[in-house]
């Protein structure tokens, strides 16, 4: 196999030229998927912040919901204590017109004012809770109010990813076939090292020209004797800074174009 040639992953002898020809193209194609991309903007990461805001809140009024039950639950109880300790402390108050002694008295006495206590303080949790409902019942409608204005975004944006998806979405699958197609005619270990490439890099480029003497990924400069190394398009060269495949500025020539898929 001459030097400057490698096999496809169909097997087909491919020169280093037309490989790297290959990459720019598969460089250009992604690089339109990611102007789609940017057109979609921020959405569908707004969309998903709304969705995980909006179950936050559904679970926060779940729980109100059920805190407030407690609390009304909790009065209830101690407005039934307070009716039995009324009534205690009437049936203590008849017992007393009957009593022998002083010492009798005394102990019902001391009942009547343990169940005065006990109204007292039942009194005083029934204000505690009554304030805590309060403060709860506020805070409920204040989430319930948001709750519907963030039903109400996600409504809107999903209906704008929507259009923008929906406006794009014939174009993208026809790069995406054609990314297929191009990746189907390149080495996967090729393939492999510009996705990865592509990954790190804050602009998605991993196949950039030379640009003014230099790199035009990182626009460091590029020695004469490495660009015409890159010129010549007899191996695939690195920038030595970012790492990403360089190209000479004419390796944009028209070549004979890859069919989409049927």
């Amino acid at each position: 196999m001459p030097v400057n040639t490698i096999k496809t992953t169909e097997g087909k002898e491919v020169s280093i030229q037309e490989k790297l020809k290959m990459l720019y193209e598969l460089q250009t194609v992604a690089s339109e998927i990611d102007k789609i991309n940017t057109l979609r903007g921020e959405l569908p990461l707004e969309v998903q912040d709304l969705e995980d805001e909006i179950v936050g809140l559904k679970t926060r009024l779940a729980n109100f919901s059920e805190e407030l039950k407690s609390l009304n639950l909790a009065i209830g109880n101690k407005k039934s204590e307070i009716k039995d300790s009324k009534t205690k402390i009437d049936k203590y108050k008849e017992q007393q017109e009957n009593v022998r002694n002083n010492r009798e008295f005394d102990s019902l006495s001391k009942e009547i004012e343990f169940q005065t206590l006990e109204i007292e303080l039942s009194e005083k949790k029934i204000r505690e809770f009554t304030i805590e409902i309060k403060s709860k019942t506020e805070s409920s409608e204040i989430s319930e109010k948001l709750f519907k204005e963030r039903e109400e975004d996600l409504i809107r944006k999903k209906k704008e990813l929507q259009e923008i998806t929906a406006e794009t979405a014939v174009e993208e699958e026809k790069l995406k076939s054609k990314v297929t197609k191009i990746e189907s005619l390149i080495e996967d270990r090729l393939v492999m090292a510009f996705n990865r490439i592509r990954k790190n890099a804050r602009n998605g480029l991993s196949v950039v020209t030379v640009q003014r003497d230099a790199c035009g990924g990182c626009f460091n400069k590029i020695p004469p004797q490495r660009q015409l190394d890159i010129a010549s398009r007899k191996k695939i060269i690195v920038c030595e800074y970012c790492g990403r495949i360089l190209v000479d500025k004419d390796i944009a020539t028209p070549i004979e174009e890859i069919e989409h898929p049927v």
